[in-house]
């Protein structure tokens, strides 16, 4: 969809037609209703700026807010808000889709950048997202798809199996914000080295404030790339995230109401567990707290991130 270049649907055949694989509501309106970014498009920045300070060059840009103190996915002005322009484009025999944005320094991070996020679907099922970005000034780009995914039958992912190759998840502090300690997985409700039952970590983590994931995990690609694998043994699809990025935040919809989410699986209200958000990203601060250098884009040179969903069904 055109508004914040939204994955509305990504379906698979099945034995009586087909299944949406992600979650969708019933009218755009509602997609502005809600603060869940629901397969939205997020940047310029994914995550959380604290007290909206970004560095650059040692100066500190005073970020707006939307989040009580903190700047989250791009701020009030990031690329979910906004109407992107897009077109099929015909390539290598297959049918490509381009969405094209110019986010302006409006939002109030520096530069003018012309983004491009091409969307395509391979023949082995691999749906492949390229976002690209170009910036007339110093600014930053971490962008990221918020896609919120349900393979299954029923209203929750608790059923779903997760596969996690990270052997460390990152402290955050009461705002969310991740501190520059890494704590080991192993032997806690993070651990997702093996493929784990989320029904059974959830349940795990019912004394904790979020009952449930909403955490950044680092994550060490595999040989073929993949930093993550989720699995519905009922329906027997599956999806692998192939990343080349070190971060991947897990999001398991803990927060999800019954207002404002007319979600088309649930019928028109909101679910705690609809869908698991898995969202690769390049982590800041892992060395030196205010530290983006990371995910620094240069004036007048382009940089590209991809994300692939390996489809299995």
């Amino acid at each position: 969809m055109s508004l914040g270049s939204t994955i509305y649907e990504i379906s698979v055949p099945t034995k009586t037609g087909k299944r949406n694989l992600v979650l969708n509501y019933a009218h755009s309106r509602d997609y502005l209703d809600n603060p869940f970014y629901v397969c939205m498009a997020i940047g310029r920045t994914a995550g959380r700026i604290a007290n909206g300070r970004l560095m650059l060059d040692g100066q500190t840009i005073q970020l707006p807010t939307n989040e009580g103190s903190t700047t989250l996915h791009g701020g009030a002005q990031g690329f979910n808000t906004q109407i992107w322009q897009g077109e099929i484009v015909h390539a290598t025999n297959e049918d490509v889709i381009k969405m094209y944005h110019e986010q302006a320094s409006s939002d109030g991070f520096p530069g003018q950048m012309l983004v491009c996020v091409t969307y395509s679907l391979t023949k082995d099922d691999v749906v492949e997202i390229k976002f690209s970005a170009n910036s007339n000034e110093k600014t930053v780009f971490n962008p990221t798809q918020h896609t919120y995914f349900n393979l299954g039958k029923t209203e929750t992912i608790k059923q779903h199996w997760l596969k996690i190759n990270s052997n460390q998840v990152l402290e955050l502090d009461k705002q969310k914000i991740p501190t520059t300690k890494k704590l080991p997985v192993a032997q806690t409700s993070f651990d997702f080295q093996g493929s784990t039952k989320l029904g059974t970590a959830i349940a795990a983590m019912s004394d904790t404030n979020e009952k449930g994931l909403d955490d950044l995990f680092v994550v060490q690609p595999d040989e073929s790339g993949i930093i993550a694998e989720l699995a519905d043994p009922e329906t027997n699809i599956s999806v692998a995230i192939e990343s080349k990025r070190n971060g991947l935040v897990a999001f398991t919809a803990n927060s999800f109401t019954e207002e404002h989410m007319n979600l088309i699986r649930t019928k028109g209200v909101g679910r705690p567990y609809a869908g698991i958000a898995l969202e690769p990203e390049t982590l800041t601060g892992l060395e030196k707290e205010n530290d983006f250098s990371e995910i620094e884009l240069q004036p007048n040179r382009p940089k590209s991130y991809t994300i692939k969903y390996h489809l299995h069904f």
